[in-house]
């Protein structure tokens, strides 16, 4: 096409069509494409729709060519220098979005692209485009997301480390006919817990509620050995659902000398009734609290997160029996498996 790139003998077409040919580089290709069908005649709007380019790139490779020749085509951009996104810058890139912004000296509390560019560029003396920064997050991995909030344990560090020091090794050696297990309780609401789903372009799905709320409570104790799950259910989450569920597990292991129970520091575990009960079963029970505020662990935690992506977020069930015949379809479920999993190991 006059005026766009210069006319193009009938050799040279062929030599362009050779090199398409040969080429393994993707965009180099498509710089050789957008010249063959420009010299074929093709206006650059139809050009661009048939290789899935902007309008602006044909141009400009047009541009490229028409100044430079066949050289024009040619990625220039190895002459740029070293790189900047190296490994080194990646790896500091990773370690400040990590952190938070004012432990570098920012007022703001959460990042923007031009603080980690400002932020980077102090710690390895490299400076960036935003636009690079956007490509650099992207090959981290970094992603934009909700914080969860987490309330700090009130102990010191040396005082949480024994503690749970102590724990770990509690369950590596425990003597035979000894039990351990995780310990914690779960509410359910007929009401359901929102969550995220995928949804197409314009829709928004919608989860119909009940309205009126109704509440059911589950205490469970998952082996630490097999990750079988023992469980009870109630009306309320007290002191006597805790209760009810040691006697679950002495009915469960009849055979145990001790079950130590590894739980957080809940007030029904604490209340003047649970000692006592605890006492009336002569050294069976024996509890082994965790640090305040440590829920990662309490791997039951863990088994709850799953519970409530399986049953409870988004659940559609129109009355609390409906809600608690799939809350005993999983656990059910989940034991089977545990089991199943510890034959395997046993075989």
């Amino acid at each position: 096409m006059d005026g766009i790139i210069p006319q193009l003998r009938w050799i040279d077409k062929e030599r362009l069509i050779e090199r398409i040919q040969r080429c393994r580089d993707a965009g180099l290709r498509s710089r050789y494409l957008v010249i063959v069908n420009l010299a074929e005649g093709r206006a650059p709007t139809p050009t661009a729709k048939a290789l899935s380019v902007s309008r602006t790139t044909v141009y400009r490779v047009a541009k490229r060519f028409r100044k430079q020749g066949e050289v024009g085509l040619l990625d220039h951009r190895e002459d740029n220098g070293e790189r900047k996104l190296d490994e080194c810058c990646l790896a500091k890139l990773y370690d400040t979005v990590r952190r938070n912004p004012q432990e570098f000296g920012w007022r703001r509390p959460t990042w923007t692209r031009e603080m980690l560019v400002e932020t980077l560029r102090k710690r390895t003396g490299v400076g960036m485009h935003v636009t690079t920064m956007s490509r650099a997050l992207k090959m981290i991995r970094a992603r934009r997301g909700r914080p969860r909030p987490v309330v700090g344990c009130p102990w010191s560090k040396r005082a949480k480390n024994k503690r749970l020091s102590s724990i770990r090794a509690m369950l590596r050696s425990l003597p035979r006919r000894h039990v351990g297990v995780y310990v914690d309780e779960v509410d359910m609401h007929l009401n359901p817990k929102m969550g995220l789903d995928w949804m197409v372009r314009g829709q928004q799905k919608e989860v119909v509620t009940p309205g009126k709320n109704v509440k059911r409570y589950l205490a469970g104790a998952m082996n630490a050995v097999t990750g079988e799950l023992v469980w009870v259910e109630g009306m309320q989450k007290r002191s006597l659902l805790f209760i009810d569920l040691l006697g679950r597990l002495l009915r469960a292991y009849p055979h145990a000398k001790v079950i130590h129970v590894i739980l957080d520091n809940f007030r029904i575990h604490h209340s003047r009734i649970t000692p006592m009960a605890v006492a009336a079963w002569g050294g069976r029970i024996v509890l082994h609290f965790l640090p305040p505020y440590c829920p990662n662990e309490n791997r039951i935690e863990r088994l709850w997160e799953d519970f409530h992506a399986e049953v409870t977020r988004n659940h559609r069930c129109a009355s609390i029996q409906e809600l608690m015949k799939e809350v005993h379809a999983y656990l059910h479920k989940r034991t089977a498996w545990a089991r199943q999993r510890q034959n395997r190991r046993a075989a």
